[in-house]
């Protein structure tokens, strides 16, 4: 399933989707090529954890129910 994010990068925000699937690390990739900055210099949180490269982001708790389009998830 979809999920629906906001990542806020100084004051550059960005939307965009992924699958529940998709590992932190491809999300880094994404933000990548729209902020030209490499994923190894980047860190995103959730409710001020460091999210994981390895880990999905279903297994982060974005879900279609937590970050669905109208109302997108906030990694920080």
């Amino acid at each position: 399933m979809d999920v629906f994010l906001m990542i806020q990068c100084h004051k550059t925000i960005i939307f965009t989707n992924a699958k529940e699937s998709t590992t932190v690390d491809k999300l880094k990739h994404i933000v990548e090529g729209l902020l030209k900055r490499e994923p190894c210099k980047q860190q995103l949180y959730k409710d001020d954890k460091l999210l994981y490269d390895r880990k999905t982001l279903g297994k982060c708790g974005f879900t279609c129910q937590t970050a669905g389009p109208q109302a997108p998830a906030w990694p920080s």
